[in-house]
């Protein structure tokens, strides 16, 4: 009876199975950009564990268990797209499916996912530009990041005139006031903010994205930016196997060799990857070679799904030799490559092209590492902590020359060592089905390390030097010559092989974020805040008989920020952000000349204050998207120094510091997105200023000894305009597909309203407005029966056009009444520097 049973159960169940017969559903998965086939894609029937991939030319077959339903395809870096099939009368071929490109940020692994503020993770908008790693791939060539910044909106690019002598400006504010993160890490200098790229030159190489917030931003550190922020993400662990090797070569003979291999995830969880670079070139303008390597290691561990580790170790020894400034007049008289700074390397073996030993040659090595933690403890709650630490070793070194024959005798490091630690941890809880808590802790010390020491003997042996410490002795070691190598592993404790100045500084900061984040259908809407405390402590081994330590002074900062969004429709977006930020002075700022005591100034130099409020729409079409934001940040009682000024009267060295600067920003930026064809990308943005100085204030001078002449004085500088960058700023970029996988891309940007830097005692000058058009030209192959295997072929011409134009000018000094001591309506008896000429690289790159 139950063999019967049994029998009759196998039966209707084969009666059953025929009735639902599975059906097939076949298709081919393509990249809609560049019409190319998308092996490994993803295919899995909805609401079932049923999946396939593609195969090498993107083609699949899927046996799907219901007769009708819907198919999920996917691909990382591409938007999934759900297809509905129906198979109730036999099989269906879905035919071609074209996948978009991902703007988004979703398909990046990141580690510390709780620390990298990325604008994604928030409901509440803000003015934000991402730009992904293709990009950065494809036009970084032989440049610093904010070369690949300089086409969204409010950022300008300055090249600077050596390797890494780059910067950038941002809303009209310079990158001391723009907050620098690395996988959630902050890279400003501890001691001023400042920003140097050639400490940085390997982020790229391993970069998924770099995302530009302007204004107010999505961090929830307690960092108070003004400009906005810049979060760098790069490569922690890669969920599949491949790599890279590419060789680049550009003009004025550079070449760049970098090899990238990643493991994957294997099945215990384990991934590694390592990146190993080498760069050299003679530099754009005359005498300012150099070359450097890139390392990038990461290890990454996922145990389970609710625990991933990473640790990365980064850093880009490099060395270059700088440019210095020259009169606009010595420009047009030499031309834009004209470097004066050098000298006769006869007795050098670290002599530049042409014999030359350079005025000024950087030396750094920055090792950077962090170790990552993210922690998801339940559905609810989350816990990221990032513990980093840095050794920055390394010196500016000056030729130093005899002052009666002029022959060069040595090269004086001004070394600017550190030992930077820190932590980041952030907690994430999810209240309710509307409410999101987040609350985390940012710690950081840092030890400063300043003294001037011997890089380089050349035509002496040894240097005489004195010191209220030590009294007359020599000097006779050399520290490192020009290897970054050497500098990491030199730690030049040496009291007596210092000389000129011998000091160091402790700084500790610390501070707590917090933010809510409340969002129910169309609106949404955040609170954050963050309280901070920096502690500052100098200590002199050089100036004094015995060491000296300065009092240990505190100061406590804040900011609050909040906003709220209300989406219209599915296309219609708006929202308004506002912040208030105590922030504290920077430590540069609090000593009365550093260098020469460890006085703090008097009076004492009080936080500044920065209030923003900006407001925006977002709209998002089939074809057409555009972003507009309108902000007005205020920024007072900001403490400037000025280090390049000169008695009128006697032309001896000055330098200036003036409290209670008050500056105002206001503008309005437009980004339009479009896909006007298929094969078409277009898109554009207008960004329009107004940034002003506000009121008066009051100015110290000091003469090159750091000795105060005179009294404070009041100085008017209400109505000036705040020079550095251009206030109006415009750009177009294409992209056209030729032809599957070739590619040919342009770049324009315009700048107008464009002023002069110098000192406050004078109104900024009007610079004459430029464009510059650039393009590019890429080509990939398909090799090999591996679905990720290619060649890939890029070529950009930057400035193709060969415009000519004042990139930067440092000076007051008004136009001339006689014309041909002007240029373009600038007097050029003031210093400039000229932007770079038509420039260009190459690379050719195998992807496996």
């Amino acid at each position: 009876m139950k063999k019967i049973t049994f029998l009759l159960v196998v039966i209707l169940m084969a009666i059953v199975g025929e009735t639902f017969a599975q059906g097939v559903v076949t298709g081919t998965v393509f990249d809609a950009e560049s019409n190319a086939p998308l092996p490994g894609a993803n295919i899995l029937e909805a609401r079932t564990s049923n999946g396939t991939t593609a195969d090498f030319d993107g083609k699949f077959s899927i046996k799907v268990n219901n007769p009708t339903g819907t198919i999920n395809i996917s691909y990382v870096g591409f938007k999934s797209k759900n297809i509905t099939f129906d198979v109730t009368n036999g099989n269906q071929d879905l035919g071609t499916i074209s996948l978009d490109l991902d703007n988004s940020l979703e398909e990046i692994v990141i580690v510390g996912s709780g620390i990298v503020d990325l604008a994604e993770d928030r409901k509440t908008p803000i003015a934000v530009s991402t730009i992904k790693a293709s990009e950065i791939q494809e036009k970084t060539g032989n440049f610093d990041l904010p070369e690949i910044l300089k086409s969204t909106p409010s950022v300008q690019n300055i090249k600077g005139g050596g390797f890494g002598d780059g910067s950038m400006f941002l809303r009209g504010f310079d990158q001391t006031n723009t907050a620098f993160l690395l996988n959630g890490q902050p890279i400003n200098g501890m001691e001023d903010g400042k920003m140097y790229w050639s400490n940085w030159s390997g982020v790229l190489d391993v970069a998924n994205a770099v995302q530009v917030q302007r204004g107010l931003g999505s961090s929830k550190l307690a960092i108070s930016s003004v400009g906005g922020t810049v979060n760098i993400v790069t490569k922690t662990i890669d969920n599949k196997e491949g790599g890279f090797i590419q060789q680049m070569v550009g003009n004025d003979n550079y070449t760049k060799s970098t090899a990238y291999y990643s493991t994957g995830v294997n099945e215990k969880g384990w991934s590694f990857s390592a990146l190993f670079g080498h760069w050299q070139g003679d530099g754009y303008v005359d005498f300012t070679s150099g070359q450097g390597q890139t390392y990038f290691f990461s290890v990454g561990y996922q145990p389970n799904e609710n625990h991933s580790i990473n640790f990365l170790l980064t850093g880009a020894p490099q060395w270059h030799a700088s440019a210095g400034r020259g009169s606009i007049a010595e420009f047009l008289e030499n031309g834009r490559k004209y470097n004066s700074w050098n000298f006769n390397a006869a007795g050098s073996p670290n002599k530049i092209e042409g014999g030359l030993y350079p005025g000024g040659r950087n030396i750094y090595h920055k090792p950077v590492s962090n170790l990552a933690w993210d922690w998801t403890i339940d559905e609810q709650s989350s816990l990221s902590t990032v513990l980093y630490g840095s050794l920055g070793r390394g010196a500016f070194a000056s030729a130093i020359t005899d002052r009666d024959t002029g022959e060069l005798q040595y090269a004086r490091g001004s070394y600017n060592n550190h030992n930077w630690y820190g932590v980041i941890s952030n907690y994430n809880r999810q209240l309710s089905d509307n409410l999101e808590f987040n609350f985390g802790a940012d710690v950081r010390t840092y030890n400063g390390i300043h003294f001037r020491g011997v890089t380089e003997f050349i035509g002496v042996q040894s240097v005489d030097a004195n010191s209220e410490l030590l009294g007359e002795y020599s000097l006779t070691n050399s520290y490192g010559g020009i290897n970054p190598w050497n500098m990491v592993f030199n730690p030049n404790k040496d009291n007596n092989q210092r000389f000129g100045y011998n000091y160091e500084e402790i700084i500790t900061y610390y501070g707590t974020f917090g933010q809510l984040e409340y969002s129910k259908d169309s609106f949404s809407a955040f609170f954050q805040g963050s309280i901070s405390n920096q502690d500052h402590q100098v200590t002199d081994s050089f100036n004094y008989e015995k060491e000296t330590k300065s009092d240990k002074v505190s100061n406590i900062g804040y900011n609050i920020k909040g906003g709220a969004a209300y989406i219209i429709s599915d296309a219609h977006k708006v929202f308004a952000n506002a912040g208030y930020y105590s922030r504290q002075p920077f430590h540069d700022d609090l000593f009365d000349n550093i260098r020469e005591s460890v006085n703090l100034i008097n009076p004492a130099v009080d936080n500044q204050t920065i209030t923003g409020l900006e407001v925006g729409y977002q709209f998002k079409g089939e074809k057409i998207s555009a972003n507009l934001n309108a902000y007005h940040t205020i920024w007072d009682n900001r403490t400037v120094l000025d280090n390049n000024g000169e008695d009128q009267e006697t032309t001896e060295y000055e330098s200036y510091q003036t409290q209670g600067v008050k500056q105002i920003h206001k503008g309005v930026e437009l980004e339009v997105l479009t896909s006007p064809f298929e094969n078409l990308r277009l898109n554009g943005f207008i960004s329009i200023g107004d940034w002003v100085y506000d009121g008066n204030a009051s100015q110290r001078t000091f003469d090159g000894n750091g000795t105060e002449k005179g009294e404070k004085e009041e100085i008017k500088i209400d109505g000036f305009k705040v020079g550095g960058a251009a206030q109006v700023t415009a750009g177009i970029s294409s992209k056209y597909i030729i032809a599957p996988r070739f590619v040919i891309d342009a770049n324009w940007n315009w700048y107008n309203d464009l002023y002069s830097q110098g000192s406050l005692t004078k109104k900024s000058l009007a610079l004459p407005s430029y464009n510059t058009v650039d393009t590019g030209l890429s080509y990939k192959v398909l090799v090999g029966k591996e679905d990720k295997n290619s060649i890939q072929f890029r070529f950009n011409l930057n400035n193709v056009f060969d415009e000519v134009y004042l990139e930067s000018v440092f000076g007051n000094e008004e136009a001339s009444s006689n014309i041909e001591e002007n240029y373009k309506g600038v007097n050029t008896s003031n210093n400039g520097r000229f932007g770079y000429g038509r420039t260009w690289n190459v690379s050719l790159r195998y992807n496996f």
